[in-house]
């Protein structure tokens, strides 16, 4: 055990020099992540602020003027064009002028004076489907406080007091960010330990490390560690910048996250050394680790679209995504407070990934011996 932990340390501290003269490799490693997380946590946002919309008052009377008032004051919608026919909606949705529009009808007056139901006609723009869900919540809670303003004698019979647990202002930030960790951890490592490693292959040096006394479980353990150190600054790297740009929170135990890390970082490093193995071009390694890293951290993981609502098929390719497990742990530790009771079969497939990644790995070695 001695001997093997020995061999391994020398053959990572042989990598870590490597890796430390290669300034490519230092810029990707500590550039890149920030420059994803400024991307990704402005530019991926599910928030919908004010809605841009139009209005056609087709009644002209002192009613229909208050409801579209109130309408335009709301911190929802802002009226931006005043239409003569509902006719001219769709053109201002193909400009792309406006998300939404409200046509009130005539006789809506006379209607609320008879104490008779009055329609109001929203039409929305369904190009956006996210944006349209929201509007559409929107209009709906609009058209019902209206209602109870006009009917101030009325109690309803239920009051919902809602209250938004882990993310009180539902901002997209604190959704996002924690993902993204997963998401650039992925991709960099499997790029990183893909691209290096295959360039030991085109120099000829891998040839030279297998003519060594060397066993091969130490050389993929080597192979792996400085980048598993690598890997750990660039998480503290982002999560100290969504800390800082998008007040990210760490309200559970952060050790636990950094076992999830770790545990993300050897199945992700595997997973490029095993293409490294596989491709043995520098060229081949960077597409293969591109496709392999990319889509499914970003598809499959969770990341924007929940798991449960996939098809039976990708829900069972998700099982083998390593950044579906850490983005739970992400999310559970940061923003909900979650322990080992509740993550430890994230924990578990972690654990197994890694296993199995570097099993594959140290096989793919042996065939290069023999």
């Amino acid at each position: 055990m001695s001997a093997l932990l020995s061999r391994m340390l020398a053959l990572a501290h042989k990598e870590a020099l490597h890796m430390l003269r290669d300034r490519q490799v230092i810029y990707l490693a500590v550039g890149l992540p920030l420059v994803l997380v400024l991307l990704f946590g402005y530019a991926v946002s599910f928030d919908v602020g004010e809605v841009v919309i139009a209005a056609v008052d087709q009644d002209r009377s002192a009613a229909s003027r208050r409801f579209l008032h109130s309408l335009d004051a709301c911190e929802s919608f802002r009226i931006a064009r005043r239409l003569e026919d509902p006719a001219e909606i769709e053109p201002l949705f193909l400009a792309g002028e406006v998300k939404a529009a409200v046509v009130v009808p005539a006789g809506f007056s006379r209607g609320l004076a008879r104490g008779e139901i009055s329609p109001v006609q929203v039409v929305i723009d369904g190009a956006d489907g996210t944006t349209a869900r929201v509007v559409n919540a929107y209009a709906s809670a609009f058209g019902q406080a209206q209602t109870l303003s006009l009917l101030p004698a009325l109690e309803p019979p239920i009051d919902p007091r809602v209250r938004t647990w882990f993310n009180p202002n539902m901002e997209s930030a604190l959704f996002v960010v924690p993902g993204l960790v997963a998401v650039v951890l992925a991709i960099l490592a499997v790029l990183l330990s893909a691209l290096t490693v295959a360039r030991e292959w085109e120099r000829g040096s891998m040839e030279q490390l297998f003519a060594t006394p060397v066993d091969r479980l130490s050389v993929v353990l080597g192979k792996v560690a400085p980048y598993v150190a690598l890997g750990l600054l660039q998480f503290m790297l982002v999560l100290a910048a969504g800390a800082w740009l998008f007040d990210v929170p760490v309200r559970g135990d952060f050790g636990l996250l950094l076992v999830a890390v770790v545990l993300f970082l050897i199945c992700v490093l595997g997973q490029g050394l095993l293409i490294s193995m596989i491709a043995k071009s520098q060229q081949v390694a960077v597409q293969a680790a591109a496709l392999s890293a990319i889509l499914p951290s970003l598809l499959l993981s969770g990341f924007l679209f929940p798991i449960s609502n996939m098809p039976l098929p990708l829900r069972a390719l998700a099982q083998i995504v390593p950044a579906r497990y850490l983005i739970v742990c992400l999310r559970g530790v940061l923003l909900q407070g979650r322990g080992l009771p509740e993550l430890w079969p994230q924990l578990a497939g972690l654990a197994v990934l890694g296993v199995a990644i570097i099993t594959a790995t140290t096989r793919k070695f042996r065939r290069r011996l023999d």
